[in-house]
């Protein structure tokens, strides 16, 4: 066997398509039987364009004619399948023959291989996007849940160490005849009531420093002072329990629905922790929640209500009375406070 049957056979076992050009005419002069395979039959004098219509016959004469060499791809139909091939052009000169060698490589398996590395990129682009939402949405979920400082924790080591906090301020606040309003109006109006009011409690708490713990109902918990310790955690409490109060007269002004709360307030310790397996939340318990719930039930219709350990920690901006001593049968037998304020319109949550 020759050395250039050798070598066709080679050429065709890798599947390498080779032809020969006339560098003037771009007519071919030869080809190997992989380059028919592709085409069928093909005649001597057949021209480039004939053959490969989207290739750029002016960029390839004055490339060869320059450099001497010019790369391109191009796409064909061959029996019903498309094929991309890489085509290489080089000049070659010998004496009086003026010859282009086209070398063309199937490179079609590599696009398609490319084509799904770049659909299964742009699919792990888009999940890795969705995970990120998804982690987001989580993440903002927890921290409506719990302070950030626990939030950390649990995502660190997966559980969250119980503390005792002391001292701390605890607001309870509930509602006056949320049962009958409940009763006598849409659930979705309740709920977007409730949605409005909670929302703005939790700004102003924040304004404060008054974190909300949790809302249940119509019963609303929220503690100052902690996770970070805080000398003001008393007047932070005070002065968002005023804000309540004060909004609520505000949009009770304008809207078809009054709503009318008693808040009860408290100092003492209590403990932080994630309560739960499944269904957890984070929760506060402990004496100065019991007290703030006393009080709350001490406390008349919009009226603020604080044991003495709380009001002896407040400053002279609040004025205080006594509301008189809750149920000696009770387990708290503490003195109840009214608390009040003079505030001004612009420090207004």
């Amino acid at each position: 066997m020759s050395i250039a049957a050798i070598n066709e056979q080679l050429l065709r076992a890798i599947g390498v398509g080779v032809a020969l050009l006339d560098l003037d005419t771009m007519r071919l002069r030869f080809c190997n039987d992989t380059f028919r395979e592709w085409f069928g039959e093909i005649e001597a004098g057949q021209h480039l364009a004939d053959l490969f219509s989207g290739l750029e016959i002016d960029a390839l004469k004055a490339a060869l004619h320059g450099e001497g060499r010019y790369s391109s791809e191009t796409t064909f139909r061959v029996r019903r399948r498309t094929m991309t091939v890489a085509m290489a052009f080089n000049r070659a000169l010998d004496g009086e023959e003026r010859i282009v060698v086209l070398v063309c490589q199937n490179i079609s398996r590599i696009k398609e291989l490319e084509s799904m590395i770049d659909s299964y990129s742009m699919m792990v682009e888009r999940n890795t996007r969705e995970i990120r939402r998804e982690k987001e949405q989580v993440e903002k979920l927890l921290l409506n849940m719990m302070p950030r400082s626990v939030y950390e924790e649990y995502k660190t080591f997966g559980i969250v160490t119980p503390r005792l906090y002391d001292p701390v301020a605890a607001l309870c606040l509930d509602f006056v005849g949320f049962a009958e309003t409940v009763v006598e109006h849409d659930p979705g109006v309740i709920v977007s009531e409730l949605n409005d009011i909670y929302t703005a409690f939790d700004r102003i708490g924040e304004q404060f420093g008054c974190a909300r713990i949790r809302a249940v109902g119509d019963f609303y918990i929220a503690v100052a002072g902690m996770p970070d310790p805080s000398e003001d955690y008393a007047r932070s409490a005070a002065s968002a329990a005023v804000r309540y109060l004060r909004y609520l007269h505000q949009r009770n002004e304008s809207h078809p629905i009054k709503w009318t709360c008693r808040i009860g307030i408290a100092a003492g310790p209590v403990v932080g922790s994630v309560v739960g397996v499944q269904k957890y939340i984070y929760d506060v318990f402990g004496p100065a929640v019991v007290h703030a719930s006393r009080m709350r039930a001490a406390a008349r219709p919009m009226q603020i209500v604080g044991n003495r350990d709380f009001v002896d920690r407040l400053d002279d901006r609040f004025a205080t009375a006594p509301a008189g001593r809750l149920d000696p049968g009770a387990e708290c037998r503490d003195e109840a406070f009214a608390i009040t304020a003079e505030v001004h319109a612009g420090q207004d949550g």
